[in-house]
């Protein structure tokens, strides 16, 4: 009782219930539509029949008279047909015919017109004479003739009521069909689905106890319910990457974190525990200042990385000139490389356009170029430093490429080292959080583009690859001068 209860509950039963009405209701008026208008017609045909055996009795009558006209109603009536006849003198005595009972008022009302009336046959009155003869119903015309007679023509319904009754039984059978098929289908249809939601709450409640890794059941089928379970799956996959980041983040917060911050407690206590100087204290408290800032630091780069990856607030979307970004940091960086002795070369394209955010991408390729000059030194100390800025185009996309001849990243860890807080560093010896890359590939990813790390034999490739679009009209370069861009890009 509880599975039918909740079959009688489902949609499916609910929409084959209405479906079954309209159909019956539908049904039932294609019904009557066609008896109504099947009636009319046969009727119509009728009338004409008897129309014609008037006109067909007029000669006999015309030359025989009354003895002409019993005399063509005998041989008609011998003849085997559903017209009817009937000949009777002024006293209402049966002269010629096949009629054994009529109504009087028919006989009375001889006005030519047509009439249904109800009659018994003269065959079944003879043979069945102690039985009760069964009644018919006919259209008939009645005539007065001279002399008082009276001369009736019909034509027997009986046809047209057979007709009626195969209408009806094949109605009756219809109707029984198809709510016989449309309950084989609502049930089928209604175990299916059923079948279909009870794994889908079973999947859902293994979500639900913690268990991520459980996916809807996917049958190949192509129907809604597999469309609707891809786009869950797919939902489920991104929903376990997100914590799996966020487990990992924080993870790497507890690492990445205690320790700047047991060395500033440490130096807290050392400078409350020791009598120091002035400018003893003042030092611990500078040095206290700058770890709190690196700190204060990385969690701004956190929440810019969170932001973007969420595509939220503070995302511009407009048609940029990708050039004009890359020629505004290669001139901001160029006096930067020279001072740390670093060759700096530079090969941009113009007309290469995206939809993007300028201070975004700004960001993204002043990150590229401080990571090749911060890291790309080569293993010999005797070999100078490069790092080259390149823009051009491949196919549809525009890459964004910054190259150096250091030591490069493994192959192994390429991957890896995109991830939030994973520096290759281990002694931690440089400065930094092992954000950068993390930051440029969440950049990347909000402007449908990606990042990509090759090795450069030797040294690191980075790329960011970026959907082209045709012009720059609606946005593009603002009026701001190439100074204030160039502050923009590096706040």
């Amino acid at each position: 009782m509880t599975a039918l209860a909740r079959l009688v509950r489902t949609t499916s039963f609910k929409l084959s219930l209405i479906t079954i009405t309209v159909f019956i209701g539908l049904s039932l008026f294609l019904f009557q539509f066609i008896s109504s208008n099947t009636d009319a017609l046969m009727r119509e045909q009728v009338v004409q029949t008897v129309d014609a055996d008037v006109n067909g009795l007029t000669e006999p009558y015309a030359f025989g008279g009354i003895t002409g006209l019993a005399q063509a109603i005998e041989r008609r009536v011998r003849q085997p047909n559903a017209n009817l006849y009937l000949l009777v003198d002024f006293a209402g005595n049966l002269i010629a015919g096949n009629i054994s009972h009529l109504p009087t008022a028919v006989l009375d009302k001889a006005d030519g017109e047509i009439h249904f009336v109800n009659y018994q046959r003269l065959s079944e009155a003879v043979e069945g004479e102690a039985a009760m003869p069964e009644t018919y119903e006919a259209v008939v015309r009645v005539f007065k003739l001279p002399g008082n007679f009276r001369l009736l023509v019909g034509r027997d319904l009986e046809e047209q009521s057979r007709l009626h009754g195969l209408l009806g039984d094949a109605l009756k059978l219809w109707l029984a069909g198809m709510v016989v098929l449309a309950v084989a289908v609502w049930f089928f249809i209604s175990r299916r689905i059923l079948k279909r939601m009870d794994g889908m709450t079973r999947s859902s409640q293994h979500i639900m106890a913690g268990d991520l890794s459980q996916r809807l059941e996917v049958t190949g089928s192509g129907d809604e319910f597999d469309r609707l379970a891809i786009s869950l799956n797919q939902m489920l996959e991104r929903i376990e990457e997100l914590l799996k980041g966020l487990k990992e983040v924080s993870d790497n917060i507890a690492h990445d974190l205690k320790t700047p911050l047991t060395r500033m407690r440490g130096r807290v206590e050392e400078a409350l525990r020791e009598r120091q100087t002035e400018p003893e204290l003042r030092e611990a408290l500078e040095e206290t200042l700058v770890e709190t800032d690196e700190l204060i630091n990385t969690f701004n780069a956190l929440l810019r990385i969170a932001r973007v990856e969420a595509g939220s607030e503070g995302v511009h979307m407009e048609r940029l000139p990708l050039h004009s970004i890359a020629e505004d940091l290669c001139e901001l960086y160029e006096p930067v490389a020279e001072d740390q002795g670093v060759l700096f070369h530079s090969s941009v394209d113009a007309d290469l356009c995206v939809m993007g955010d300028r201070q975004l991408l700004s960001q993204a390729l002043a990150n590229l170029i401080e990571n090749a000059l911060k890291y790309g030194r080569p293993y010999n100390p005797e070999t100078p430093a490069e790092v080259s800025v390149r823009l051009y185009q491949r196919g549809q996309s525009a890459l964004l490429e910054v190259a150096d001849n250091g030591t490069g990243i493994p192959a192994t860890e390429v991957e890896r080292v995109c991830e939030r807080f994973v520096r290759l560093d281990n002694s931690r010896s440089e400065p930094g959080s092992g954000l950068g890359l993390a930051l440029i590939k969440a950049v990347a990813g909000v402007h449908h583009g990606q990042l990509e790390l090759t090795s450069g034999e030797p040294g690191l490739v980075a790329r960011l690859v970026l959907p082209l679009v045709s012009d720059v009209k609606g946005g593009g370069d603002s009026g701001d001068t190439r100074e204030q861009r160039v502050q923009s890009a590096t706040s």
